[in-house]
């Protein structure tokens, strides 16, 4: 429940009842400081780590300076006429000063005013902007968002100086209170998608955002589990994120979050890359359609190869050369399933071996996984050509999450083309097809961005 306790006029009731809310003396960084301004008794509180030393120490000397003759006879006249700072403010109960406080911004109580006096003087510990790992583009900037939400505002805000941009922060989570920003431009956006957001977020009632923007994305949208297609699309690049909010998307930002979720969402939006905005039309049509090629290769490259295999009277006299001549000491389809697996494991070992070991780790997976394993009979070589396509080819569109919804397509139609023949081959096409088209997104569309009543 909120603290709906109001700030008196008394210094020292203040100052007690903030040290009975917070563990002042048993917490390091959070420091109270005592001091006296004109005459009066007033005390600071701040998070050691969020406060600007040098900022702070000016605006403590200025006070030095203040006579008693010269305390006006509020908290809001002394922030105007006494304290030589742009971002102050007067809060009157303790829900925001705990709130503000908590934040990262300086508290003070100073006695005789009814009001505590918040000076955001705060800095927080953040790493250089920098090209994100993932979202990389041969041309463009460089710059991509980090783990303050402040800063990420800032860098939209410096593409789109526009006075229709609008960012709307919101605070979810009653233990961690996440800020969560709400970005749009109020003459593009569609009016009843963001109401619709918005009344969502507001909506939410959780203890906290631990995994960020995962955490607000299942909150904001239950998937259904049987469905791996994303629901958004994310992006760490603050000029992919301004050219949606252009195009009328609205984008949400969440703070600890070095990423910007993006709504509404359809395949052709999640499979887009920050490459498809520099460059001309040609090469942008060539580039989506060279994708979107290699995406639905790499679901139903090896099916319809296991449905060949199956059936060798079905292939032409021309594509006879693909069928395997070497003897299979192990069914096809526990190869493919196995080799599944197997880059699987490999990705999750790049991923946890240390920089220096990854040359080593590479070599030895590329000898054990290519010669020898088909020289010892475990793997046919052209299983072993066509998974390698497919793991290659998974990091040709940029969302992982996407990648995997593939993956796992691919894998019901390997098992059901493996147990029906040709007929679980078009079942399962079936089902691929369905969960696209029905993928019922936040906006209300499908993948297809077809409008679903």
């Amino acid at each position: 429940m909120p603290d709906t306790r109001i700030v008196t006029a008394s210094v020292k009731e203040n100052v007690a009842y903030m040290n009975q809310i917070l563990p002042v003396k048993d917490s390091f960084d959070l420091v109270q400081r005592d001091l006296v301004i004109g005459e009066r008794e007033a005390s600071f509180f701040f998070i050691d780590g969020f406060m600007k030393d040098e900022v702070m120490l000016k605006i403590m000397d200025s006070f030095l300076s203040v006579t008693k003759g010269d305390m006006p006879g509020s908290a809001t006249g002394f922030a105007r006429q006494c304290l030589p700072y742009v971002e102050v403010d007067t809060v009157s109960d303790f829900d925001q000063v705990l709130r503000n406080l908590l934040s990262g911004t300086t508290c003070l109580f100073i006695d005789g005013y009814e009001s505590c006096i918040v000076i955001d003087c705060r800095t927080y510990p953040a790493r250089n902007v920098g090209e994100p790992e993932k979202d990389k583009s041969l041309r463009g900037s460089r710059d991509g968002f980090v783990e303050t939400i402040v800063f990420n505002t800032a860098l939209i805000r410096r593409r789109i100086r526009d006075p229709h941009l609008v960012m709307q922060m919101l605070e979810i989570g009653t233990s961690s209170r996440t800020d969560v920003a709400l970005c749009y431009m109020s003459d593009r956006a569609d009016e009843a998608l963001l109401k619709n957001i918005t009344k969502k977020l507001q909506a939410i009632h959780t203890d906290d955002l631990r995994m960020n923007q995962q955490s607000l994305a299942e909150e904001l949208f239950r998937r259904k589990w049987f469905n791996p297609f994303p629901k958004f699309k994310f992006t760490e690049r603050p000029d992919t994120a301004a050219a949606c909010l252009l195009e009328g998307k609205v984008v949400i930002l969440v703070d600890n979050s070095p990423s910007a979720m993006i709504l509404p969402t359809s395949i052709l939006d999640i499979i887009e890359e920050a490459n498809d905005y520099y460059f001309p039309t040609l090469t942008q049509v060539y580039l989506k359609f060279s994708r979107g090629l290699i995406t639905f290769l790499t679901v139903f490259l090896t099916p319809v190869f296991l449905l060949f295999m199956q059936n060798l009277d079905w292939l032409p006299e021309v594509f006879r050369f693909v069928a395997i001549r070497d003897t299979v000491n192990i069914p096809l389809v526990f190869q493919l399933l196995m080799l599944e697996l197997a880059i699987d494991g490999l990705r999750l070992a790049a991923l946890n071996t240390p920089s220096m070991l990854s040359t080593p780790l590479s070599v030895i997976a590329g000898i054990v996984m290519g010669e020898f394993s088909v020289q010892s009979g475990w793997f046919n070589s052209e299983v072993m050509l066509y998974m390698a396509f497919v793991a290659v080819a998974n990091y040709t569109q940029p969302n992982f999450e996407l990648g995997y919804a593939l993956k796992f397509m691919r894998l019901l139609l390997l098992m059901l083309t493996a147990l029906f023949n040709w007929a679980g081959f078009a079942a399962g096409c079936v089902i691929v097809i369905c969960s696209i088209c029905f993928n019922r997104t936040l906006s209300g569309r499908s993948y297809l961005n077809i409008r679903l009543n």
